[in-house]
């Protein structure tokens, strides 16, 4: 298995002597650039570096929660890489990626936190749910257990995000029907009952993975302009970063980059 965990985790949550990975469909870092350009692993100091594509106005966090095997780790790569990982590793801790999408004309940088799926890593991934925008919760539809686990997921989301954080329910391994252990309906009368966005989607094939982190954004995004989701609260998952093209800005306030680091 790898171990993986994110720089600017809060610092109690981070496990320590583990793996640090960052993947972006734009860019790949490696572990010293990933510290180069962060300056620390808190973003104390850092470089931000804006440049033509990777102009964005906003940043919305997610979390991707669910019991273990259900395919979380895949569904990420998939959406940021546009590839299957056939051999996908279970994740410790969490996974960080990020990609850049445009809505409404907006561009968006969306910053994904994947989760471990495993009971004895809930105490640190729970950190992590605190100020996400959007959550989408994954169960396998060839496995009923991690269906009816759920309610549990919910109940973590509902209790320790903001009450506008959207969540997304994804149902995955779609490609598998004929295993199929759940039925679309009952999946669907669930979402429905609590007040969910429901999607059936493939890792392995991509059916619907944009349309679950695109409609998401869609929401979260619209929940800005009705002005349901105050940007100022400390909770809200999103920051507004307007950025000005070819700038390349050095900085040293402490407090300032951390709230804008975006690695």
């Amino acid at each position: 298995m790898r171990a993986v965990w994110a720089g600017d985790a809060p610092q109690h949550a981070r496990p320590t002597g583990l793996q640090l990975s960052h993947k972006d469909s734009t860019k790949t870092m490696s572990v010293p650039a990933l510290l180069l350009a962060c300056g620390s692993l808190s973003c104390s100091r850092r470089i931000t570096m804006s440049a033509g594509p990777y102009n964005y106005s906003y940043i919305f966090k997610y979390i991707i929660i669910g019991d273990m095997g259900v395919g979380k780790s895949c569904l990420l790569h998939q959406f940021t890489e546009k590839k299957f990982m056939a051999d996908c590793p279970h994740t410790i801790g969490v996974e960080f990626g990020t990609r850049i999408i445009e809505v409404a004309g907006q561009k968006i940088k969306l910053q994904i936190w994947d989760t471990a799926g495993q009971e004895r890593f809930r105490a640190v991934t729970r950190s992590y749910y605190r100020g996400a925008a959007g959550a989408l919760m994954v169960y396998d539809i060839t496995r009923r257990s991690t269906y009816n686990h759920l309610s549990s997921w919910l109940t973590d989301a509902r209790n320790l995000t903001n009450p506008n954080t959207v969540i997304f329910l994804i149902g995955n391994k779609a490609d598998l029907d004929a295993q199929r252990d759940v039925t679309y309906e009952e999946a669907k009368q669930f979402a429905e009952e609590n007040g969910l966005m429901f999607v059936e989607a493939s890792a392995k094939t991509g059916e619907n993975v944009e349309e679950a982190f695109l409609e998401t954004a869609k929401k979260i995004y619209q929940n800005i302009q009705d002005g349901s989701l105050d940007l100022n609260a400390a909770e809200s998952g999103v920051q507004h970063k307007p950025t000005q093209p070819g700038r390349t800005n050095l900085s040293s306030d402490s407090q300032s980059n951390r709230d804008n680091c975006s690695c």
